[in-house]
């Protein structure tokens, strides 16, 4: 059975309650600088960002707040770290979500004024433990990062916030070990019903780090648990999202634009699929239709992959084959000893390609873009 948390808002969008897995991501850009900021948030808003997420580590970073919260398209979460009165300029500052660290900000009187003011303006708090910077007294207590050491933290500030009268949380409970991920939160669904953000912390760059939040995302959310997730790893946040979307997608749990299906290649390969696989990925990029492109090597999966995409570039004994909706529209000779192009040919082949699959792409993809839109305005429609 799915877990069931409470609905929290942040900014009008939902997290909890049986709604959507949102995406959220973190720019890395000097805060302080609120125009390179919002260009950048504007960017990662583009690439499938629902929430943003802010760093506030000093005074002029809280002084950007403004002008970021009233440019950007989505909303702004601010991340304090350390300092309880730069959480209440971001407050001030309109921000629609704030993320605490119980390993950080501790003092009760300090976290109470916060949830005071969080209320009045009906703002959520995220109760955001990390393992590499739990309480020093609680990793003595548990000899070091354990699950119950992750949930204690988050209990005692989570306490201080409900004796304040405050019940607009969300919990994340987050490691840079998948398995301690994996294990946090799970005790965190059965401790408590708030809403649960997940995420690997510090995960590593993008390959291995989008491979280790899988890990553990993927357990969680297949046993229903999680609310919101971020995919955290080095380097451009754009790269998070399509990390987020793509597992989100591969779960079946939600879809944000078209999906490749393309073969790993080997000797029978009929034409250069990583390169085209490459370029239909390119041309993809920043399409929100929901359709399928396949880019298979050579018949032994290839029809069956065309039969079940929208688009599909197939190679054959006879040549390549251009499929729509599961059948043949052109077809490109691939003449070469026994069936089996030179990498000269796969080349060439790619070349005559591409202006005709380009042109399948941008029409299919108009078309959905479309009826993606139609349906976001009128879910009835389809």
């Amino acid at each position: 059975m799915p877990r069931t948390s409470r609905k929290v808002l942040v900014g009008g969008i939902p997290l909890g309650g049986g709604s959507p897995v949102v995406v959220q991501t973190m720019t890395n850009t000097p805060t302080s600088s609120a125009a390179s900021t919002l260009e950048q948030v504007r960017g990662l808003a583009l690439a499938g960002a629902e929430l943003v997420r802010v760093a506030v580590p000093d005074e002029k970073s809280a002084e950007a707040l403004h002008e970021i919260v009233q440019g950007s398209t989505v909303p702004i979460v601010a991340d304090i770290q350390f300092d309880a009165e730069l959480a209440m300029r971001a407050l001030r500052a309109g921000v629609a979500k704030l993320r605490l660290n119980p390993g950080n900000v501790r003092r009760r009187k300090q976290i109470e004024a916060i949830a005071a003011e969080a209320a009045s303006r009906k703002v959520p708090i995220r109760v955001g433990v990390n393992s590499g910077s739990l309480p020093g007294d609680l990793l003595e207590r548990f000899g070091g990062p354990s699950p119950e050491c992750m949930w204690m933290a988050a209990e005692r500030q989570i306490g201080i916030l409900r004796d304040s009268g405050f019940e607009m949380i969300v919990v994340s409970l987050k490691a840079s070990s998948p398995r301690l991920t994996i294990d946090s939160n799970r005790l965190a669904a059965r401790e408590c019903d708030y809403p649960l953000h997940l995420g690997v912390t510090e995960s590593g760059p993008p390959l291995t780090g989008s491979v280790r939040s899988a890990s553990a995302l993927s357990v969680l959310l297949e046993e229903g648990i999680g609310d919101t997730i971020r995919i955290s790893l080095s380097g451009d946040p754009a790269i998070e999202l399509t990390a987020a979307w793509a597992m989100l997608s591969a779960l079946g749990i939600r879809r944000r634009g078209p999906v490749i299906v393309s073969c790993p290649t080997c000797a029978r390969a009929r034409m250069d699929v990583a390169s085209l696989a490459g370029e239909v990925e390119a041309l993809l990029s920043g399409r929100t239709g929901l359709f399928s492109v396949a880019i298979m090597g050579c018949e032994v999966n290839g029809p069956g992959e065309a039969g079940e995409a929208d688009l599909a570039l197939i190679g054959s004994p006879s040549g390549i084959l251009l499929y729509r909706s599961g059948k043949v529209i052109e077809r490109f000779d691939c003449p070469a000893e026994d069936g089996v192009a030179n990498a000269a040919q796969r080349l060439h082949l790619t070349e005559q390609l591409r202006s005709a699959l380009i042109s399948e792409i941008e029409e299919l993809a108009a078309r959905e873009e479309v009826r993606v839109v139609r349906e976001e305005h009128d879910p009835g429609s389809s």
